[in-house]
This record gives C-alpha cells, sequence and structure tokens, in this order.
C-alpha cells in the first residue's frame, strides 16, 4: 500500500503573517495581563478550596468568575457588546427593546418556576414583619412599583409580556390584605402621569412619575392616621436646565463606553434639584436636632433613591422622611440592614414605608429576604 504524500506547504501570505503575529501579540498581552492579575489579586481561588467543590466545579466556576475581571477580559467584553450593538442591534442578556428608542429588563418579562410560593414566601414575610412593628407601636406600609412593561405597554411593540404576569400585583395586594397589611400599588397613580412615567432607557420612574407615586403614598399615610411629627421636609425646590440623562438600561447593556451618537438614542430631560437644607434645633436644650426627627422611614429598592420621590413625599406630607433604601437592594435588603442599624434601635419611626419592586415578587427567594425585625432593644420614645 502506497504511503500517504504530505500536503503540499503553501507560502505564508502577508496578510497570513500579519494575523498570526497579532493573534501572538493577542496572546501574550492575555498572558501578561493574567499574570500581573494573578500577583497583584489577593487571592484567585475560593478561600475554603474542598474536595468537593473541585468535583462539583465550585472551585473552577469561582476562578472563571475571578479572571473575568482582568482588564483584557473586561476590555474584550465591552468590545463584543458594542460590536454585538451595533451589527445585530443586540442589547446583551439582560436588557430588550421594545419600540424604537424604548428599553426594558428582561428581569421584568421572566416567569419563574414556583413564582407563586416565592411570591406567597415573601407575603408571609411581610405579614410576620408588620406583626412585630405593631408589637412597637410601628406601622406599616407597603408600596408596590410597578413593572415598567406594564404601565408602558404601548411602548413594548413586539416585545412580548407574558400575560400570566398581569395578575401579580393582584395577587400580591390581595395576600397582603388578607393578612391586615396596609398596601399601596402605584399602577394607577403612574398612569396618571400626563407624560412619561419611565424614562426610556432608564428602569426608573421619571421626576413626574415619582411625584405621582409620592402623592398616591402621602394620601395612603395620611388616611392611616400616623402621628407625622413636627419635622419639617427641609427641602428647597430648583429648576435644572435640559441636559443629557444616561439610562442605567443602556450601562447595563455594556454600551455607557460608546459615542453618544451611537448608544442607543439618549434622553434630553428637564427636571428639578431638590437640595436638602439642613435643620436647626427646635431648642437650646437640643443641640442635635433630636427632637425635631422625622417619625416617617422609608426602606426599598433605587426608586427610592433615584427621581427625587423621598423628596417629593415629604413635601407632599409636610414632614421630614427619613430615606434608608439602598441602590440595589431588591426586596428584603434594605428592610434587613435598617433593622439592624443603630438608627432603627435609637431612634424607631412611627412608621415604616416599605418600598418593593414588582419584578422582584415571584423571583427565587434569597439570603437578604429573610427580614427579621429585632427585638428588646428597641426604644420607641414618644415623638
Amino acid at each position: 500500500m502506497e504511503e500517504p504524500k504530505p500536503l503540499p506547504q503553501l507560502p505564508a501570505t502577508r496578510a497570513g503573517k500579519v494575523a498570526a503575529v497579532a493573534l501572538m501579540v493577542f496572546l501574550f498581552a492575555g498572558l501578561a495581563c493574567n499574570l500581573r492579575f494573578a500577583a497583584t489579586a489577593e487571592s484567585l481561588l475560593p478561600h475554603a478550596v474542598t474536595r468537593a467543590g473541585l468535583l462539583d466545579g465550585t472551585v473552577s466556576k469561582e476562578l472563571a468568575s475571578r479572571m473575568a475581571d482582568t482588564p483584557i477580559a473586561a476590555d474584550a467584553a465591552r468590545v463584543q457588546r458594542a460590536l454585538g450593538w451595533l451589527t445585530l442591534g443586540d442589547l446583551g442578556p439582560r436588557v430588550r427593546e421594545g419600540c424604537p428608542g424604548w428599553l426594558f429588563l428582561r428581569d421584568e418579562l421572566n416567569v419563574y418556576a414556583d413564582g407563586e410560593r416565592h411570591l406567597a414566601a415573601r407575603a408571609a414575610t411581610v405579614a410576620a414583619v408588620q406583626r412585630e412593628l405593631a408589637q412597637q407601636g410601628i406601622a406599616l406600609l407597603v408600596a408596590v412599583v410597578p413593572d415598567k412593561s406594564r404601565i408602558e405597554p404601548q411602548h413594548l411593540c413586539s416585545l412580548y409580556r407574558p400575560a400570566s404576569l398581569d395578575v401579580r400585583l393582584g395577587d400580591w395586594s390581595a395576600r397582603l390584605a388578607a393578612a391586615q397589611v396596609p398596601v399601596v400599588t402605584l399602577d394607577a397613580a403612574l398612569r396618571s402621569v400626563p407624560g412619561d412615567a419611565f424614562f426610556r432607557t432608564d428602569t426608573h420612574w421619571t421626576q413626574d412619575g415619582a411625584g405621582a407615586a409620592a402623592q398616591a403614598v402621602a394620601q395612603r399615610i395620611r388616611a392611616m392616621d400616623v402621628p407625622l411629627g413636627s419635622s419639617q421636609p427641609g427641602y428647597r425646590v430648583e429648576n435644572r436646565p435640559a441636559a443629557r440623562r444616561p439610562g442605567d438600561l443602556v450601562r447595563l447593556a455594556g454600551l455607557e463606553a460608546l459615542p453618544p451618537s451611537w448608544q442607543p438614542t439618549p434622553e434630553v430631560v428637564t427636571s428639578r434639584a431638590y437640595v436638602h437644607e439642613a435643620q436647626a434645633a427646635a431648642s437650646a436644650d437640643d443641640l442635635f436636632g433630636d427632637a425635631d426627627l422625622p417619625n416617617i422611614a422609608v426602606v426599598g429598592t433605587s426608586y427610592s433613591t433615584t427621581s427625587d420621590f423621598v423628596p417629593q413625599l415629604a413635601l407632599a406630607l409636610g414632614t421630614g422622611v427619613g430615606n434608608f433604601a439602598h441602590e440595589g437592594a431588591k426586596f428584603g435588603g434594605s428592610a434587613k440592614a435598617y433593622f439592624a442599624s443603630a438608627a432603627y434601635a435609637q431612634t424607631p419611626p412611627k412608621l415604616i414605608v416599605w418600598e418593593l419592586d414588582e419584578r422582584d415578587l415571584q423571583s427565587p427567594v434569597e439570603a437578604d429576604d429573610a427580614v427579621v425585625v429585632p427585638q428588646g432593644h428597641v426604644k420607641n420614645a414618644t415623638k
């Protein structure tokens, strides 16, 4: 049998040589960046490397996650995201485009396995928190921020919102009402806004949307007959000129580094600045103004820290409102942190407004969702 002859070796072309050199430069640059990251990082591997972790892939997953933080990996990811958007209109795994210029968070459109069970568990947590607070003389009001895709369906175009999500707000409100927990859903208030209640390229409501929500919450608080106290709102309102407002959905899609003209159409908005003004002591004996502290505390998500929701709520009520919400907090994050804080232990309020996102109600339960009210050390002073 005749031995096979080797294939003819074609001479390397100039383009092939350039590609080979470029590939080598890229690989060596990646190696250098990875070595530098490994030398400067506190630790690449998890603190506890176990045999079980090696076998089930936990260690390799953690290593891959940490290596993804290297500069070259981050830069490559940004380039990939930019090329995906510019060539295919792709916004990545967490952002979806509805009508031209309107972006939505994919989390709002997810249908979770066991979603009803997760919602029921969270409702039970809220009911337990309300009972514990009532024993300490503190009222609770739950305010639910509806999905942007629920309030702005006319801007979804071909983007599909599952019909099974339509009953989510009603189910949540019914469960809390059955547990005698005061709740206000803000869908009606947001739909009454003359313009847009949400920004086009952001997950959050506009300043007018936040104002409508603040008015609805203030109306519900007055109906609860909670003592508001004597503190002043403490805000001065100033008009701001129209300016470009970058949206958090553009950042989540990884496109914020692109020139503005290459990004999804930016929004130009006219807004108001709510400038906080320190309050003077109520008397000579009250050097730190403790006697004039707010009777109302807000815990919640970034909706309570953006668009000036809390300042507008304070002005609608005519009294001070303490803001203990956190960016990035989900269902129980800021509530859990607030109940563990010195602010709650030393100066408890008369009312807590717990602001929640609709999209978090049916998502899988997390560790921060286990909110517990501390017992035995709260100084529920009369204000």
